[in-house]
């Protein structure tokens, strides 16, 4: 009986995918994990590994096609003892499964789990069984925060995943509010035109920022932080770091000035879940950065930013920049941001004021830094200026608190020595 395999959840309110590539032949035999097909979703182009090994029977989509979780991709030939369940793709009819989905208990028929090829290399490094393991990703996927869990769980401790206990009682659902636009006038009655379709990047792009535009009370917050201090450490062990490897750049020190300061307004490390009407704290600090690539803006994620050291930081955000330029950016290099930074000073400007990555509650934009005059000590003297807006969720937090917060990241930013814990 032939097997199908349908789009799988892509997480994080992705519902549909363009196929860019298919890798595989009808007729060829593949093994579990090999490459299957190359997709482009609202955050990266990236590679769908087999989740079976056997024949080729049928390929369903071709390049330049829409597909919806869901929908068939390639059908699989019996293969006898090579044959394995689905992995975390839902039926072929299936809804997308919701944000909030309960975790998937382990299997135990030992089949292949829903798991990426860098998740089963990490189980592997821990001594992990991922037959053990709860996934708490979309459809009950192990992540790598899985992985690391259940490897420091003591024996007898609760699989890892497992659903924490929630306050009872009945909350006020939160209003949201939809536009339909009005039709656009004919403008071939003032001129020639020309319409050019938009990629499947740029349309998600569009979608997400009406979203975040609609659903969420924008208000931004305005400062300058004094960087003359931090600009001349950077300026003066950029030759060292680069033998090391290490383009450093002040990016590496904004993510990590904003990290230190979340820890001190956790509010905005956070979303909000207005059905439930409660404000989720995440107890963790994975930033994402926003790059300018040839296809659109893409944010990848750093994990863990405030217990890194600044040159890690620095090592990390180089690479992840040059994967996602090159169009080589895994899924899980995109998901799981608490915070967004984006730093436009290396195009000009004085100032922006960015649109919330939703689900997130708060963004940092930053412009590019310039000698200003500025009075200290009774005297005027020339200083590096910084301006910064910080835009964040009115529903979740008022002015003063994003003032608070602003201020955090400025003291830090203009106390370097505060980012150098394990430089």
């Amino acid at each position: 009986m032939a097997r199908t395999f349908v789009l799988p959840d892509l997480g994080e309110g992705l519902t549909e995918a363009e196929i860019r590539a298919v890798l595989v032949h009808e007729g060829d035999v593949v093994k579990e994990d090999s490459p299957l097909l190359e997709v482009e979703t609202d955050k990266a182009q990236v590679e769908i590994p087999s989740p079976f090994a056997g024949r080729v029977e049928k390929i369903h989509v071709h390049p330049g096609q829409t597909v919806k979780v869901g929908e068939p991709l390639v059908s699989f030939a019996d293969g006898g003892g090579a044959a394995a369940p689905a992995r975390s793709a839902p039926a072929a009819a299936a809804p997308v499964a919701p944000p909030a989905q309960p975790a998937v208990a382990p299997r135990a028929d030992g089949g292949p789990v829903a798991a990426a090829p860098s998740t089963r290399r990490l189980a592997r490094e821990l001594g992990v069984e991922l037959q053990a393991v709860r996934g708490t990703g979309p459809g009950g996927r192990i992540t790598d925060d899985d992985v690391r869990a259940s490897a420091e769980k003591p024996p007898g401790a609760p699989a890892a995943g497992a659903p924490a206990a929630v306050s009872a009682g009945p909350a006020r659902p939160l209003a949201a509010v939809g536009l339909e636009p009005p039709p656009l006038p004919r403008f071939e009655q003032w001129g020639p035109v020309e319409r050019q379709p938009l990629s499947h990047l740029r349309r998600t792009i569009a979608e997400r920022m009406a979203l975040s535009a609609a659903l969420i009370p924008h208000v931004s917050h305005f400062d300058k932080a004094d960087i003359t201090d931090l600009n001349a450490i950077v300026t003066r062990s950029f030759e060292a770091a680069k033998q090391r490897g290490i383009t450093l750049t002040l990016t590496s020190f904004l993510l990590k000035a904003a990290a230190l300061a979340l820890q001190e307004h956790p509010q905005f490390n956070a979303s909000l879940d207005a059905g439930a009407g409660e404000l989720i704290l995440k107890r963790y600090c994975h930033l994402g950065i926003a790059v300018a690539a040839d296809r659109g803006l893409i944010v990848p994620v750093i994990r863990d930013v405030d217990t890194k050291p600044v040159m890690d930081i620095a090592r990390e955000l180089e690479a992840l920049a040059q994967r996602v330029r090159d169009g080589k950016a895994a899924l899980d290099d995109l998901r799981g941001g608490t915070f967004t930074v984006t730093n436009i000073g290396a195009l000009g400007g004085t100032g922006a004021i960015p649109i919330i990555n939703y689900p997130e509650v708060a963004i940092l934009g930053v412009a590019r830094g310039r000698e200003e005059p500025v009075i200290r000590g009774g005297q005027i003297v020339a200083r590096m200026m910084l301006p910064i807006t910080l835009t964040f969720d009115h529903r979740v937090a008022d002015g003063a608190d994003g003032a608070r917060f602003a201020q955090a990241i400025v003291r830090r930013l203009e106390a370097p020595e505060t980012l150098f814990v394990g430089w």
